[in-house]
């Protein structure tokens, strides 16, 4: 499954809003220094869609706030 994600760095607290089925806007508490912001929004989508951390996957927007997001949740997909 493929998403679109709306990122939003230096939030108070992590959030996920859901935008269309394959759309979300998500706010992260980490600024996007070292990769943190990403590492972050990796660990909250894994928990979201209760996979693990390594069935998720920025495809596209690795260093912008829209992202394309890959979620594996079956491992035959």
């Amino acid at each position: 499954m493929r998403v679109k994600v709306k990122v939003i760095t230096g939030a108070p607290k992590a959030e996920i809003f859901l935008i269309a089925p394959d759309q979300l806007k998500i706010k992260l508490v980490h600024r996007p220094e070292k990769g943190k912001a990403n590492q972050e929004l990796i660990e909250l989508l894994a928990d979201h869609y209760d996979v693990a951390k390594s069935f998720i996957r920025i495809i596209r927007g690795e260093k912008s706030k829209d992202k394309t997001v890959e979620i594996i949740k079956d491992r035959k997909e």
